[in-house]
Order: structure tokens, then sequence, then C-alpha cells
């Protein structure tokens, strides 16, 4: 008898402790499906195949600060706003570098000097991630940047004892991107960011007690904002350098993507060998591209309207060259980053977009069409959101309500406010068109 009672009780232990693992499992599972992955060529969240429209955002973590540039309420107003619109997806700078009270820069910065940090722009980002999970958004964080608004190269140069980096306001272009050519090849440089890149990433969210590594509401580390070589001569080196830096990341967190930030062929001196050796690195989950019209001479400030079409044409023969490139290697595309003038090339709110109407709509219908094939083509996000911004200067100025335009660029050239109805109407469009793809 006692042998029976013996054996039951064993299997009863069992029993528990088999339900124990399989509920574990279960729990597990689910909270790994919470993470966007990439299945076979294509993003899943939540089991499900992940598209998405989403906007460029990159003022979140000083709106969610409580220092000089905070504004919870507002941060709170816009994570709303998007998310009632059905925007889930927004591409966020971490924090701004270097000196402040320079004209054309981003303020308040994060990063003072190397490894001396704004603690009220790091409680920013936490908020800002805190409130995005609560709406179950997720995050694009770009780490670094070669354009002179946020830091970026142009600090870890100077840092790095290169002398001080040209402004190309006061400059010009050419003298800045022959300085910033110096960082594909220094060493120095590279260290300086790689140890901001192990402190932000080894963070714990201080209002959630969740470590970054665990946060479903990230999507993806980015290394950079159109991180580019500067020259022929350094697309080695710095091919080289964004595999030692998405390696670094994917050795600090194994749950999260990991992006470059890329405009395409385009950053990379034109050369599109390149831009498929960078994305075929196994640390690199998706591809990006970042298409300019008016940047990039498809399009004149004085003939925004009646050079649509041939921007439109342009804009799909570089999206169906980079699709080649994605497929070869099975791994999604987002276009990140895209945008089109008010017409007439001014910047009042008031301002008609008929132009950019037209390009978002035709974008928005590229994706669309390429993703309901079963394409690569994942997502997007426009640039940028201004929401409720009521820009005060055509140059911005410290005070000034931030709006999706950064310092260096007019105040409305391309933001895309709460007042642009017709805009916000075709991305209505778009994200009932891609939300049907997801079941």
């Amino acid at each position: 008898m006692k042998k029976i009672i013996l054996i039951v009780v064993l299997l009863l232990v069992a029993v528990v402790a088999c339900l124990w693992w399989i509920n574990k499992k279960d729990k597990n599972e689910q909270a790994e499906d919470k993470f966007v992955k990439v299945v076979d060529g294509h993003f899943q969240r939540n089991g499900k195949p992940y598209y998405y429209v989403g906007t460029n955002f990159w003022y979140g973590a000083i709106l969610g600060s409580e220092g000089r540039g905070g504004n919870r309420e507002r941060l709170c107003q816009e994570l709303d706003d998007m998310k009632a619109m059905g925007i889930d997806n927004l591409r966020i700078l971490v924090g701004s570098d270097g000196e402040e009270g320079v004209l054309t820069k981003v303020e308040p910065t994060l990063q003072k000097a190397p490894g001396v940090y704004n603690d009220t722009i790091l409680a920013g980002l936490d908020y800002l991630l805190m409130e995005m999970g609560k709406r179950d958004m997720v995050a694009v964080l770009y780490l670094n940047n070669s354009w002179e608004w946020s830091g970026g190269y142009g600090f870890y140069l100077e840092h790095a004892g290169e002398g001080v980096a040209p402004r190309p306001n006061e400059d010009g272009y050419p003298a800045f991107m022959n300085f910033m050519r110096k960082y594909a090849t220094s060493e120095k440089a590279h260290k300086l960011f790689y140890d901001y890149v192990r402190f932000i990433i080894s963070r714990t969210n201080r209002y959630t007690n969740v470590a970054y590594v665990d946060d479903p509401a990230i999507m993806s580390w980015q290394i950079g904002n159109e991180p580019r070589a500067f020259g022929k001569e350094e697309l080695q080196p710095f091919t080289n350098w964004l595999k030692e830096a998405s390696a670094l990341i994917r050795s600090l967190d194994k749950n999260h993507l990991i992006s470059i930030g890329t405009e395409g062929a385009w950053g990379c001196e034109g050369d599109y060998e390149t831009y498929e050796k960078i994305s075929s690195d196994p640390n690199i989950d998706y591809c990006n591209i970042h298409i300019w019209p008016y940047n990039w001479s498809w399009a004149k400030p004085d003939r925004l309207i009646e050079d649509l079409p041939a921007a439109c044409d342009s804009t799909k023969q570089y999206i169906d060259r980079h699709i080649e490139i994605c497929d070869r290697l099975n791994k999604p595309l987002v276009m990140e980053e895209f945008g089109y003038p008010r017409d007439g090339f001014k910047f009042d709110k008031k301002t008609s977009t008929k132009g950019r109407d037209g390009y978002y709509k035709y974008v928005f219908s590229l994706v669309a069409e390429n993703a309901e094939k079963g394409g690569k083509f994942a997502g997007c996000n426009f640039w940028a959101w201004g929401g409720r911004a009521n820009p005060q200067h055509e140059q911005w100025l410290p005070g000034d309500d931030y709006t999706g335009d950064p310092a260096q660029e007019a105040q409305g050239l391309n933001s895309v406010f709460s007042t642009d109805t017709t805009t916000l109407e075709i991305v209505k469009q778009q994200v009932v068109r891609m939300e049907k793809m997801k079941k």
C-alpha cells in the first residue's frame, strides 16, 4: 500500500512539474512574441505579420523630460493622437551630443562630453518608452548621426583630437563632409561611440524597472541616422565600422532587432554593392532606405507640384533597385524617412500640401502593393511628426516648440502638423490598408 501511495505522489509531483514547465514555456514564448522579430524575411509581432505606417519623432525623449524643453503633457497628447490614427512605430533620436548654444544644434543635449550625461534627458527617454509601452507602440532608437544637428560624427571626432568640426551653415557642406570622412577610419572616435552604446543599451528604465534589453517597447537599435562614408576611399573602413558596431550591439542585446539607418545607395556614395554588403551583415536584421526628392534635386522648390511626376518616377526606380537587393538577402525593407516640402516651398502651417499629399499617396501605394504581393517592403516612417507644435520662428530657437524639422532646417519644411488634415487622411487610409495584412 505504501508503495502505491509513493507512486501516486511521485506521479502527482511529475504532473505538477510538467504543468509548471509548460506554463513557464508558454509565458516565455508570449514574452518573446512581444518583440518584433524577422521570420523568413518578414516582420512578426505577437505571432502575426507586422506591417506598419510609422513616423519620425526624433524629439520624443526631450519632450519626455522634466528639464528644459520637456513637456510631458504634450508628449502624451502626441502619442494619443498618433495611436488614434494607427501610427504605432516611432523613429527616435536617443540624444544629442556636445555643447549647447550652437545654432542649428538640437538642445538640450544628452551627452555633454564623452561619458558625461544629462540625466533629465535619460529620464525623458525612460518616460517616453514607458508611455509608448502603455499604448502598445514601438520605438526605433538611433544612436549616432552623421549630420551636425545632433552632434554624432562631429562630436566624436572633436573628442578624438581631430579639431573643430565645421558647421555647414557657416563653412558650407563641402568642408563639413570632407571633415566627416575622417570618422570611418578614426578608431578613437569609434571607441568613444562604443562606450556610449554600452552605457545606453545596458540601462534599466527608472519608471518601469525593466532593463532596456528586455523592453518590447523597443523594436530596433539603429547604429545611426544616415551614417555615411563621405568618400569612396572610406567605403571599406565604413563597412568595417558598421560591422563592428552591429556585433557590439548584438553582444549586449539578444532580444531586439538591429538596423543601420542608411539612406541606401545614396548614403554609400551611390554604390549599390556597398549597400548590399553592409545590409548582408548577419547582425543586421532588416534593410533601410531614405528618399528626399527636394534634397536630391528630383523636385525644384519653385516647381514642387510640376515636378511631382518626375520625383515619383525616380522614387520608384530607387525603391525597386533596393527591393531587388532585399529579395536576395531575404530581409524586410523599411523606407524610414521620406518627405516633401509644403507647396510653394513655404513653411507656414496654413500653407497647402497638394504636392506632399500626392507624393505620400504614391509612396504609400508602392509600399502596400509590394506587401500585398508578399514582397519585402514592410513599412515606412514619414518625416516627420510636427503634431501640435506652433513654430515661432523660421529658424528654431531655444524655447520654441519642437517640430518634425530639426534645428538646421526651416520649421515647417517637412513637418506634418495636426492641422494638415488632407495629409493625415492619406496616412489613415494607408494604415487601414496595411492593417489588413496583419491578419
